[in-house]
């Protein structure tokens, strides 16, 4: 069964049997040294993730090595490996895939031309591309020529299948003795698809887009899996993001494995899939994703927050300013009132948590307000209390347990 993991890959590539899958693709961070944040189309939700390295590429490479090495330890000898990069670090990646893979077994630096509008660079020429790597285990690799269409302004006369799933046309043809026969017709394939792939990037507009800062267009992952992977073939993404390669391989008949750290990742790929019509628990499970105190206690600080706002079905607030801020809200439309929300990843919640809270909800005019946190002390209970016998204002709170296991009425 496909499967959908949350954890570090390092971790969970040990899980996974031995020379089991056929293609692998990663699209891990970036050595960027930058730190994205990014307002989600559809519920202007802030989200953030790292691509921060500290100590160089050396650290980098060093942390990104024993992660393919274990990619290589489940690529089976007749599987294909792609990593997609950047200027930043694809002459230190190249290295060390020709020391795990052996130089022999490189096969393409693809060029994507992702097509966006050039920026304007006073030191040297406009970037426009990114690279991805093409590595086989063995000689022996599954590989599937491709062709750029041919366009034949007659195309709706191939309207006929033969046992191998080709379109083809009835031509009427005459024999050297003058008899007729209706002979067999195959469209031309096109010229063969070479390593510089000419695919832009989506539009804003796009459905397909899902805000996520680095996603990539289905159309490219396609490209790759119709190339390296036949049907039910397993292919593996060992950094998932959004979940384009599990979404291209679902649509190709492919078998799937999708691994990603980040829990708002996982969430966001079961929404993609049930887009898809693919079935949780019937179709693919999940595995890892944070089912006890302790595990939401182990979450980056970002990681818990949308952890807490997702599980109460509500929307992420747009700003943050510090401690003073909201987390998030509840619409009208959601909840019996509009209110504000501030999520704490800590314990014995105090009553300066509470005033400052008091504070944000008034600024925002919410007359409502929830604090969830793993427990509150009892000058925060006392003033809770305090606040609503006097109508100053309504302050619920919850305990991360009890919404952990869905106690909480809202």
């Amino acid at each position: 069964m496909n499967k959908l993991i949350c954890g570090d890959n390092l971790e969970e590539l040990k899980k996974i049997e031995k020379e089991s899958v056929d293609l692998i693709y990663i699209d891990p961070p970036f050595f960027s040294n930058k730190q994205y944040e990014v307002v989600w189309r559809d519920e202007a939700e802030i989200r953030s993730f790292e691509d921060r390295w500290e100590g160089g590429i050396e650290h980098y490479i060093g942390w990104m090595k024993p992660r393919v090495e274990a990619m290589y330890e489940v690529l089976k000898p007749t599987g294909s490996f792609y990593l997609h990069c950047n200027w930043y670090a694809n002459a230190h990646l190249r290295i060390m895939l020709d020391e795990i893979f052996g130089e022999s077994n490189f096969q393409n630096e693809i060029i994507w031309d992702y097509g966006a509008r050039a920026t304007v660079r006073k030191s040297g020429f406009p970037r426009k591309h990114d690279t991805i790597l093409f590595y086989a285990k063995s000689k022996n690799y599954t590989f599937n020529l491709l062709y750029k269409p041919y366009k034949d302004p007659l195309m709706e006369r191939y309207n006929k299948i033969d046992s191998k799933g080709k379109r083809y046309a009835l031509i009427k043809r005459k024999r050297t003795d003058g008899t007729i026969y209706y002979g067999k017709c195959y469209p031309k394939e096109g010229a063969p698809e070479t390593d510089v792939w000419n695919i832009s990037l989506m539009a804003s507009t796009s459905r397909e887009r899902l805000g996520y800062p680095t996603q990539k267009p289905e159309a490219l992952l396609e490209k790759i899996i119709k190339a390296s992977s036949n049907r039910n073939d397993t292919v593996l993404d060992a950094f998932c993001g959004c979940g384009t390669a599990l979404a291209a391989a679902q649509k190709l008949g492919r078998q799937w494995i999708g691994i990603d750290i980040s829990p708002t990742a996982i969430k966001l790929i079961e929404r993609r899939l049930n887009q898809l019509g693919t079935k949780k628990d019937t179709d693919y499970i999940v595995a890892g994703t944070p089912t006890t105190v302790k595990d939401l206690l182990k979450l980056k600080p970002f990681e818990f927050q949308n952890w807490v706002i997702d599980a109460l079905g509500a929307k992420h607030s747009r700003k943050k300013i510090g401690d003073m801020g909201l987390d998030g809200h509840f619409d009208k439309d959601i909840f019996h009132k509009d209110a504000g929300i501030q999520v704490k990843q800590s314990e014995d919640i105090g009553r300066n948590v509470i005033d400052n809270f008091k504070s944000a909800l008034e600024r925002a005019k919410y007359k409502e307000g929830i604090v969830v946190a793993f427990s509150f002390g009892k000058g925060a209970c006392e003033e809770v209390a305090r606040l609503k016998n006097s109508g100053e204002i309504d302050i619920k709170l919850i305990t991360v347990e009890d919404l952990l296991h869905k106690k909480v009425k809202l």
